[in-house]
């Protein structure tokens, strides 16, 4: 009985890999239709997202469950197999299990820390638990894998701290405004990287977006996305005022906010406090403004190096959270152990139940008509001849059933015994 995971991913392969492999959501009932007609593979499901494409099987065979596996994804998207193999890890038993609980703790994703993982991971469930392709042992697994990823969240710090530039300057902002619901952002420029932290700035509460393109119908677009307001491009530097965060990134060569602007406007708003986030480079804003009171400027070095410290500290959380991972690998694989390991148990004791039977029926034929009373002290002692034999392997069986050996234990029992078909 092995877990076992056939996959690919953004450290393996290309994107041009990827997306020839990928199973589109609306295709999932389908593959794992097609997945669980192959012999090898018990249990199934399918993760798929932008950065992996991973298939986690339940197989009795290693070899046969890794072929199958790989013959699945060539005929369900018509590519020979050697078109993608060289990018396939595989990984099984306690590799396996390690790398799915990474997976669920983003260990293993692009940006470590990231949150949607495991809300992908629990969609790929879900659609194979609907589609009737798990079973005790892929059930028991993911619920693991969700256990680990939520433990892993509340008890280290690995989804704290910003580790892309537009999530810095949001969490800069909250840094220096307590609240941001009350707040008003000023875009200037609409390029994408202004979009995604007015867009991340909005999604933690702002209440107003104001933007200014020298493209008027940029602006405008641009605005309406956000449900804003488009500010005339001459205007701009009269309208600040209403801004509590300025974003700045035009491809303008040159400054095209000074220090002696932002005094004015500082005046005029009385000193109440004022963020720019300049992303442009060049540069858009003056840094001399950060000599202003209560004025706060950071550029795209100040917000990289945000970032790369923000990565450390997720990479030493990172170190935790893997200390945590191989505690419930062990618990994990120990319980898948002990599912090998009870077939045997049982199979052992119906054969020497069965020789008991025998042996006692052939010892009663040949004594004759015995008593009631004599018939039931043949089956006690007969019963407790068995069961002293049974007592030390069944022992050790279960005591090693944590061990690396214990395949080779069941199969050395197996054989000794003679229960090959029997477990």
């Amino acid at each position: 009985m092995e877990i076992i995971i056939v996959g690919l991913s953004h450290k393996t392969a290309p994107v041009e890999i990827r997306e020839k492999i990928s199973f589109p959501e609306h295709k999932l009932p389908d593959a794992l239709t097609q997945l669980g007609t192959f012999r090898a593979i018990k249990e199934g499901i399918i993760l798929s997202t932008c950065n992996r494409v991973e298939i986690i099987a339940h197989t009795d065979c290693l070899e046969g469950g890794s072929l199958a596996i790989k013959e699945f994804i060539s005929r369900f998207h018509q590519i020979p197999i050697p078109e993608f193999e060289s990018h396939l890890y595989i990984h099984h038993h306690q590799k396996a299990m390690q790398h799915l609980f990474r997976v669920a703790c983003s260990l293993d994703s692009m940006i470590v820390g990231e949150p949607q993982i495991l809300g992908q991971l629990k969609s790929a469930y879900t659609t194979a638990l609907e589609c009737k392709t798990t079973g005790i042992v892929l059930n028991n697994l993911l619920s693991r894998s969700f256990s680990v990823g939520k433990r892993v969240r509340s008890e280290t710090g690995i989804a704290k701290n910003a580790v892309s530039i537009s999530f810095a300057a949001v969490e800069l902002a909250k840094k220096i405004f307590s609240e941001l619901s009350d707040k008003t952002v000023m875009v200037i420029g609409t390029g994408e990287m202004s979009e995604l932290v007015a867009q991340h700035l909005i999604g933690n509460g702002v209440k107003k977006v104001l933007v200014t393109n020298r493209t008027q119908q940029r602006a405008v677009e641009f605005a309406e996305k956000f449900q804003g307001e488009a500010v005339p491009y001459d205007d701009y530097k009269q309208e600040i005022t209403r801004a509590d965060i300025v974003i700045a990134s035009t491809g303008a060569p040159h400054f095209i906010l000074h220090h002696e602007d932002i005094i004015k406007v500082i005046h005029q708003r009385k000193y109440n406090p004022m963020f720019f986030i300049d992303i442009a480079v060049p540069r858009n804003i003056d840094p001399k403004i950060n000599e202003i009171d209560n004025v706060y400027l950071y550029d795209i070095d100040d917000l990289d190096s945000v970032v790369q410290a923000n990565i450390k500290e997720r990479q030493k959380e990172a170190k935790v959270a893997e200390e945590m991972i191989e505690q419930d690998v062990t618990q994990f694989a120990n319980w898948m152990s002990s599912l090998d390991v009870v077939p045997v148990i049982v199979a052992l004791r119906e054969k020497m139940e069965s020789i008991r039977i025998q042996e006692l029926n052939k010892a009663l034929a040949r004594l004759g008509n015995l008593g009631e009373k004599e018939r039931n002290a043949l089956e006690i002692l007969t019963n407790g001849i068995i069961n002293k034999i049974l007592h030390q392997p069944t022992i050790a069986l279960k005591q090693q059933a944590s061990t690396d050996d214990i395949h080779n234990i069941l199969d050395a029992t197996r054989k000794l015994f003679d229960l090959e078909g029997k477990c």
